[in-house]
């Protein structure tokens, strides 16, 4: 395999940077003769010509200019990851990427993320939505810096993940106005009369709602069953039968789906939680999302 020194390569981009040796010399405090013959080890390592004399000046060969436009991006984020690590101002957001479990609520997911956006540097969020399994896979090769999921990681998965448990809520059903009415009377009795839409059964929520049902002795109209909450949702406002979701996001789901609330699933909690690499979360648009989940938003 080769390697690029990257001595060379420093002492190539303050020669181009400064104009010429003789004031990279100054500031690399190093000999002329020292630095020429490191240009020309760097020269042929890559058997291109970087630099051409025109009269008394060197100038940049068109290859040199690639070369040149490399080096000046390998140095600043050399400089980037040293102010990043020495906690100073980048000048840049700071990237915060983030894996979103697929039975996590949009609505929920974007109320966590509410206050990384608001921090006083700013924060450029890249969001991944996928399977949990897949998403701690990419969180264990550290492509990800969070994920937020329904469930705590477990002791199934090879991945050595921390769980951060951000808060519950308990979950209510809800309804198109005209059916609401219908289901409230004599809830949750009413939802085996009425149509209704759950989550498919491998996820948590439905192993819960599952246990309700029997709890209550109620043999729920099961007439659409969905992995994605959010069609879920979409479902639901379109009329096609009641569905359960997070009682914390009450008014928003009612805003968004022009739906109105029937009743809650009596010792029905659904959790979310941070799943992180490290044991204590470092991450300070992460310790931000924390703090106000279990300080404003699970309350």
């Amino acid at each position: 395999m080769e390697w690029l020194n990257y001595h060379h390569l420093l002492y190539f981009w303050t020669v181009a940077r400064e104009g010429g040796v003789s004031r990279a010399s100054k500031v690399l405090l190093l000999a002329q003769p020292t630095i020429s013959g490191q240009l020309r080890s760097l020269e042929e390592s890559l058997d291109q010509k970087l630099f051409e004399r025109v009269g008394r000046n060197l100038v940049l060969t068109d290859v040199g200019r690639v070369v040149y436009r490399y080096a000046d991006e390998i140095f600043g984020l050399g400089r980037e990851l040293l102010d990043t690590v020495k906690g100073r101002t980048t000048g840049k957001p700071l990237e915060l990427t983030i894996g979103i479990a697929d039975q996590v609520p949009k609505l929920i997911a974007h109320r966590l993320l509410e206050p990384a956006r608001k921090l006083a540097e700013p924060v450029n969020l890249v969001c991944h939505e996928d399977k949990p399994e897949r998403l701690l896979a990419s969180l264990a090769l550290h492509e990800l810096d969070i994920v937020f999921s329904d469930a705590p990681a477990g002791s199934a998965t090879r991945v050595r993940a921390f769980s951060h448990l951000l808060g519950d809520t308990a979950i209510s059903f809800f309804a198109v106005p005209t059916v609401a009415a219908r289901a409230r009377r004599r809830f949750p009795k009413s939802l085996e009369t009425l149509p209704v839409l759950l989550p498919t059964r491998n996820t948590t929520l439905r192993r819960s709602l599952d246990a309700f049902f029997e709890s209550a002795g109620v043999r729920p109209r099961i007439v659409a069953e969905f992995e994605d909450s959010a069609l879920l949702k979409v479902f639901g406002g379109a009329g096609e039968g009641c569905f359960p979701a997070p009682t914390v996001i009450a008014k928003e789901v009612a805003r968004q789906f022009g739906v109105r609330a029937v009743g809650e699933a009596a010792g029905v909690r659904e959790r979310f939680y941070a799943l992180s690499v490290e044991r204590k979360i470092k991450h300070p648009a992460v310790l931000a999302i924390t703090e106000a989940a279990r300080e404003r938003l699970f309350v």
